[in-house]
């Protein structure tokens, strides 16, 4: 049976009894509390793992390694769940309304005499009681985002990439193999890499051609991701992990453990610089001719 890298069995949340504070707490006799120390600073590791590169016909054409950091094992299961839970969340737009018995077309009138009827009283026809009424306690707009910091939601997302390097692998890059869109093509090169088309898998590319994007669209277990659109979900929702060459340097050097924060804006606004270019280029070209 593969192994996965979902939510709910990713290595980060099976933490022990012996590693979770609130069992070591509760283990401790109250002879030994002061022989027994705890250190309560916690300190940010580096994980490195070599994956195996494989060319576009499956052949392995090497080795490279990849080093992320990632939480202690004491919190990285808090740290992931509070990313994911952030994320989630500020997804919500929070646009649910109700009509209340005041806010409802009608029932201005009484519909019939408070006696004399045998009826039970009322005095409206828009009560929560009958159809057509206002709704009590009903969902109203409101904003579901959270905030989380910079520095815990990257390391979240580093924490949850370690994790899933177990079941990662390596590919060259591959946009320029597909001179059309074939998605038999595409299925036939993710079993060449052992990939199982019927698995959950996230290709991380940091450039997407057409025809790639076009080939792999209508395979519904796939997610191709850039660096824009990586996100925590889609590591932990996936069974496989594929990176290309350079989406491995650009997690070395993203997602190190002495990287700066302001470098990842540097970095997107070098990638719309160089369209900034493309396009003034074009324009200069057009008015030449």
């Amino acid at each position: 049976m593969a192994s996965t890298i979902s939510f709910f069995s990713s290595s980060i949340f099976l933490s022990s009894p012996t590693q979770n504070p609130k069992f070591i707490s509760s283990s401790i006799k109250p002879n030994s509390l002061k022989s027994q120390t705890i250190n309560p600073r916690l300190k940010i590791s580096a994980k490195v793992a070599t994956l195996p590169v494989l060319s576009f016909d499956g052949d392995k054409v090497g080795e490279t390694s990849i080093n992320l950091k990632s939480a202690p094992p004491e919190t990285a299961r808090a740290v992931v769940h509070r990313g994911i839970i952030t994320d989630q969340q500020n997804k919500r737009r929070g646009t649910a309304s109700t009509l209340t018995r005041a806010e409802v077309r009608g029932g201005g009138r009484k519909p019939y005499p408070q006696k004399k009827t045998g009826r039970a009283r009322r005095g409206s026809q828009r009560t929560p009681l009958r159809p057509g009424g206002g709704v009590v306690f009903g969902p109203r707009p409101r904003d579901w985002s959270i905030k989380i910091n910079r520095k815990e939601k990257r390391l979240a997302i580093s924490t949850a990439l370690s994790s899933a390097t177990v079941n990662a692998v390596v590919v060259e890059d591959f946009g320029e193999k597909f001179e059309k869109p074939n998605t038999k093509e595409f299925i036939g090169a993710m079993k060449r890499w052992g990939l199982d088309p019927k698995e959950k898998c996230m290709f991380l590319m940091t450039e997407v051609s057409d025809n790639v994007r076009l080939s792999s669209r209508n395979i519904r277990t796939l997610k191709v991701l850039t660096p824009r659109t990586l996100n925590l979900f889609d590591i932990l929702n996936s069974d496989k992990l594929v990176l290309t060459q350079p989406s491995v340097d650009y997690l070395n050097k993203m997602y190190e453990p002495e990287y700066d924060t302001d470098d990842e804006e540097d970095y997107f606004e070098e990638e719309d610089g160089e369209g900034a270019v493309e396009e003034d280029e074009v324009e200069a070209s057009d008015e030449v001719e």
